[in-house]
């Protein structure tokens, strides 16, 4: 799992990539990113399966902000990013929730 940030010229908005590792992913058949970037849809953002079974998405997110985040694999199992900016805690499920601060 990783975070890659380009900040884009007009300094507005950034290009994310976010990155789940094979090793977290493992036999996964999707996986999707949910988070406040897309109203926490579990079906909006899906993220592109890699030859070596990573799933990776770059995302155009405004700068400024902190956005929280979560990968959904297979629609059962949520995973947090273990290389995210920061955490905090979620008001459901007794989890934290990863953040990506831009």
């Amino acid at each position: 799992m990783s975070l890659k940030k380009q900040y884009l010229k007009s300094k507005s908005k950034c290009k994310v990539t976010f990155r789940l590792s094979s090793q977290v992913a493992k036999k996964a058949k999707n996986v999707h990113i949910v988070g406040e970037f897309n109203n926490w849809s579990t079906l909006e953002t899906p993220m592109k399966r890699l030859k070596d079974g990573a799933y990776v998405v770059t995302l155009d997110l405004d700068t400024g902000k902190e956005y929280q985040y979560r990968y959904l694999i297979d629609e059962d199992k949520w995973e947090n990013d273990w290389e995210a900016d920061k955490y905090v805690p979620s008001l459901y499920g007794g989890c934290e929730n990863s953040v990506v601060i831009v």
